[in-house]
């Protein structure tokens, strides 16, 4: 009988300190997961929310480190970072009191899209973004740096980004530079110039580094991974043995992933890919070209881009090579001319109103949060067949 009791208070004993060891941890687990941040930005979004009006008090500092089971310092820290944003005013014995009113100004953005003048889905998206800026929830400036020469464009650029930061725009829609040699340090340029005037930033279809390196500017694209993968396997379905890649110098960094996309398709269907399938030359030149490996009905060229692909073509056929006989070819971006080559020719079509339409969001929401971390948007495209990607 004694030795029961004893075990009875024993386990009662055990059960109790284990749910207390239990309770403990929970606790610990609430507040790794409630940080300075999540407890700032879900402040900051009440306020903007209207859930405390302008002139109610905050909770206290006491009361609110309870809330959250953090120290009475973290939400010093939150307090003090609102304040300086202009949401409230620390007033010595009232309390924290909203000041925030809300912004009923309109915003106005600025456009620095290079490409407008080289690639058709360029001036889409300029001309989806002007459209939306009509519907009134924003302002558009639109300074130029459309034009067909790279080096052109190379110094309004630059014209550009000094207009919009002296007209202190709310924010820049950027495109990076590509197809110059020194693309990459322009672009870095450009960005943390408008990065040091305290203007949001948002990147339009590639970063301004190659990956696997990723800037800290927000990002809305085209999925070029995904994009060259399937590319890759509507070919390799359709026939082709020998898959290779052709692009041109000072490329987008876009085009980096479309290769590696590429490259893991054709190694996941047991083909052969190596440095030898990818070339990078000038589509033009007639000794580049007729350094391709083409097995005549076995071969299939994944090309960076449509203008690459239309040039391409028509340098192969000069040198007696026919498209669907003997090797088949695609692109990206489904140009309007994609459908009236002498061989029409299969392309990624890219989410163009899509893109503009997340850009657009994204801008809106960092302007609301200038120190929220970096996002990256990959979207979806689809393929539009054409005879370039069947052999007859």
């Amino acid at each position: 009988m004694v030795c029961k009791q004893y075990v009875q208070k024993y386990l009662k004993k055990y059960l109790k300190s284990r749910i207390f060891v239990c309770d403990l941890i929970n606790k610990k687990m609430v507040q790794l997961k409630t940080n300075y941040k999540t407890i700032y930005n879900s402040l900051k979004e009440e306020i903007i929310n209207n859930v405390y009006s302008t002139g109610s008090l905050l909770p206290t500092e006491l009361q609110l480190a309870a809330r959250y089971g953090v120290s009475r310092p973290t939400i010093s820290k939150v307090y003090n970072q609102l304040q300086d944003e202009e949401f409230i005013k620390k007033k010595k014995g009232l309390g924290s009191v909203i000041t925030y009113k809300g912004d009923n100004r309109k915003l106005t953005f600025g456009l620095l899209l290079p490409g407008s003048g080289e690639s058709e889905i360029f001036s889409i998206i300029n001309d989806q973004l002007l459209k939306q800026s009509e519907s009134g929830r924003f302002n558009c400036l639109w300074d130029g740096a459309t034009a067909s020469s790279a080096d052109i464009r190379h110094s309004l650029i630059n014209t550009c980004c000094n207009s919009y930061i002296e007209k202190k725009v709310d924010g820049v829609f950027f495109a990076p530079l590509e197809r110059v040699p020194d693309s990459r340090k322009i672009n870095l340029h450009i960005c943390n110039e408008i990065q040091k005037a305290g203007i949001p930033t948002i990147l339009i279809d590639r970063d301004i580094v190659n990956f696997p390196e990723r800037s800290e500017f927000d990002l809305v694209c085209l999925d070029n991974f995904h994009a060259g993968a399937v590319m890759a396997k509507l070919l390799i379905d359709a026939g082709c043995e020998m898959i290779h890649f052709f692009y041109r110098p000072d490329s987008a960094y876009s085009v980096n992933l479309r290769l590696a996309g590429v490259r893991d398709m054709a190694l996941n269907c047991h083909i052969r890919f190596d440095e030898q399938n990818v070339y990078c030359a000038d589509p033009t030149d007639p000794d580049s070209v007729k350094k391709i490996r083409i097995v005549p009905g076995k071969t299939g060229i994944v090309c960076a881009n449509d203008s690459t692909a239309a040039v391409l073509m028509s340098s192969l056929d000069a040198i007696g090579l026919k498209i669907s006989s003997d090797l088949l070819m695609c692109g990206f971006d489904n140009m309007k001319y994609s459908d009236h080559l002498k061989h029409s020719l299969t392309s990624f079509r890219q989410p163009c109103e899509e893109i503009v339409n997340m850009s657009i969001d994204l801008m809106f929401q960092r302007v609301r949060n200038k120190t929220a971390s970096p996002v990256t948007v990959n979207l979806y495209g689809e393929i539009i067949r054409r005879e370039s990607s069947r052999f007859v």
